[in-house]
């Protein structure tokens, strides 16, 4: 009896095995048999233009005279593409000099005007996440982030394999978020024959750090991820010098390409005639455009800060240095009064705004803006003052709304990191404060002192002359061999 129940147990044991087996044999067979197209560089051609027959021939001429095989190039963030700038300049630039485009991310905001209307650039967005593992409780981190992480890995598959249609010789990817970016990317561009660069904008692990604190161990686990999979990369962009050193030091990476963000045309600086007009136009600005211009007989002041809202972002050094100036320019009547506009979306905007509306200051105005791509290039060059509130996980990456303040001309008060020096000259183009109270001081020197304010516009004017294409073409462009 004993045998025969051990034969059978054998035997169901056996057909188990044998039914795992298939069904994993199935399962890799399908895998095989739906992977993903190669790239192959003499199957690379143009684009199809879009629009009426009479638009088609047109942009077919357009695209036939500037095209360039070999260009097809993927270019990934995880993230919002219309709060991305560089990712959407990257993808301009690519489709200027000839390349068909893929721009791959989340579609949840305005998306570049030159990119929507560029039959070269096709945009490919990636389904968001369900609301439940969009949450930012700390608590539930743990639980939620690995779950997410799933759903943007699959999510992320999907579109670089199967709906970006054409494989890439490249595949241009922005980093941070590392996890899943990382690893999804580098399998992808195993499968597809295509080539993956890693453009470092900062490391995800440090902005982790901010969350968890740095010796959770999430953050070693991510610090190892990310220098594991960053490395499978066969060419890698950097913001800054000094992010390229941390490169070569902390990651082993050599041969890493500084590509400095510039402004793009967009962001320029305007006449007094085009500044009346915005000013008088905008609903946030309208009320107090009078006292905004050159010939008003009580002058205020226009300062600018874009903010995502979130913690590495300290909203509350600004609010504490205008506390402090208006308090100043009660009793000093040579100091202006201040409209200070914010612009930007992220999880701490409400909780700002519910302090500022209940401490009202008397000689500054808080107000808040959502504006559109082109606003808000006319509102940077019609500001008097940028204030940058950027403190960089790292220290090692650079605040993109400085250098479209400097794009379009205008002066920075900036807070102070690392590599801030390779954009902000101390001085010439900007100021650095660390505190608030450094801030406050800061913007009643500048506002009383001509003198000063004019050299540092003077400066940002200079700076302005530094542009995109420039530092695209000699840098990137070389590097993906459309230049």
């Amino acid at each position: 009896m004993e045998e025969v129940l051990l034969n059978e147990g054998f035997a169901q044991g056996f057909n188990y095995a044998l039914t795992i087996a298939v069904a994993i044999s199935v399962l890799f067979t399908v895998f095989l048999l739906t992977l993903p197209s190669q790239y192959n560089p003499f199957h690379d051609s143009p684009p199809l233009p879009a629009g009426s027959a009479t638009t088609r021939a047109r942009n077919d001429n357009g695209i036939k005279k500037n095209w360039r095989k070999g260009g097809t190039t993927h270019v990934v963030v995880l993230g919002d593409i219309g709060r991305s700038p560089r990712m959407q300049y990257h993808a301009i630039s690519i489709a200027k000099n000839g390349g068909r485009v893929y721009l791959i991310g989340y579609v949840e905001s305005e998306i570049h005007p030159q990119i929507l209307s560029d039959s070269r650039i096709t945009v490919v967005p990636i389904a968001p996440a369900p609301a439940f593992l969009r949450q930012s409780s700390r608590a539930l981190f743990p639980v939620i982030a690995p779950l997410k992480a799933l759903w943007q890995a699959g999510s992320l598959y999907w579109a670089l394999c199967y709906r970006a249609v054409h494989p890439g010789r490249w595949m241009l990817v922005q980093n941070p978020p590392s996890i899943p970016t990382l690893a999804v990317a580098s399998l992808v561009c195993l499968f597809r024959n295509t080539r993956l660069v890693c453009d470092w904008h900062n490391f995800g692990y440090t902005i982790l750090a901010l969350k968890l604190g740095p010796k959770h161990p999430l953050v070693w686990i991510s610090a190892f991820y990310e220098r594991f999979f960053s490395r499978l990369a066969i060419s890698h962009l950097t913001v800054t010098h000094a992010m390229k050193d941390v490169l070569e030091k902390q990651f082993g990476i050599k041969g890493a390409l500084t590509l400095h963000d510039r402004p793009v045309s967009s962001f320029h600086p305007i006449s007094e005639q085009e500044r009346a007009a915005f000013l008088q136009r905008l609903p946030e600005t309208a009320p107090f455009a009078e006292n905004l211009l050159p010939s008003a007989k009580e002058m205020w002041k226009l300062i600018t800060s874009s903010t995502s809202w979130t913690p590495d972002e300290d909203f509350q050094i600004l609010l504490d240095a205008l506390t402090a100036y208006s308090a100043q320019a009660g009793s000093n009547p040579k100091l202006p009064k201040l409209l200070v506009l914010i612009t930007g979306k992220g999880p701490l905007k409400e909780h700002y705004l519910t302090k500022i509306r209940k401490n009202p200051l008397s000689h500054v105005l808080i107000r808040t803006a959502w504006l559109t791509p082109e606003d808000y290039a006319l509102l940077l060059a019609s500001a008097d003052m940028g204030v940058s509130l950027h403190t960089s996980s790292s220290g090692v990456d650079l605040p993109m709304k400085v250098v479209d303040l400097f794009g379009a001309g205008t002066p920075v008060l900036a807070h102070k990191f690392q590599a801030l020096g390779e954009l902000v000259k101390e001085g010439e183009n900007g100021l650095g404060f660390s505190h608030s109270e450094e801030l406050s001081d800061l913007i009643v020197k500048v506002f009383q002192d001509d003198v000063l304010l004019e050299k540092l516009k003077d400066g940002a004017l200079r700076e302005s002359k530094h542009r995109w294409d420039d530092e695209w073409d000699s840098v990137a462009g070389k590097l993906l061999k459309l230049v």
